[in-house]
């Protein structure tokens, strides 16, 4: 039914449960799984009386986060392969986590994509958004959202 299955993870203990569920229906179906982590870019700011960051300390940063991304997402391969599952791990780049996620099934030709919900409701869905909504919204592929 799935030939590749793409696995969203932020590395919380919520994207965790994602990434099990992905790595048994990749499992079951026979597929292979990319699990992906988006990193964002480093903010610039010019406003008054903020702290100038040279191009250097700025790669420096999302160097670091790049590298603590492919840590999580190679752990997420190394967890896959024991259970006999092919996999890929991938660290994305960007500031809009949804477009960066649709952009990545596109391009690894995915059947599904696997996520996790934190179900904000109210007042903080309104301030911090929802990727997830994003993403089934927008997903060109079947969207498998895990709360």
């Amino acid at each position: 039914m799935y030939n590749r299955i793409l696995v969203a993870t932020d590395g919380s203990s919520l994207s965790k449960k994602a990434v099990a569920h992905a790595i048994g229906l990749a499992k079951l179906s026979g597929a292979t799984l990319v699990a992906a982590k988006v990193t964002p870019r480093y903010p610039l700011s010019y406003f008054e009386g903020s702290l100038p960051l040279s191009a250097a300390e700025v790669n420096k940063i999302e160097n670091e986060w790049t590298e603590a991304a492919q840590k999580v997402v190679d752990a997420i391969a190394k967890q896959a392969d024991k259970e006999g599952v092919a996999a890929k791990a991938v660290v994305l780049h960007g500031d809009i986590v949804s477009e960066v996620l649709i952009a990545a099934a596109k391009k690894h030709k995915v059947d599904l994509i696997v996520m996790a919900s934190h179900g904000r409701r109210g007042i903080k869905r309104l301030l911090l958004g929802s990727e997830t909504q994003q993403v089934l919204t927008h997903a060109p592929v079947p969207v498998l959202v895990l709360r």
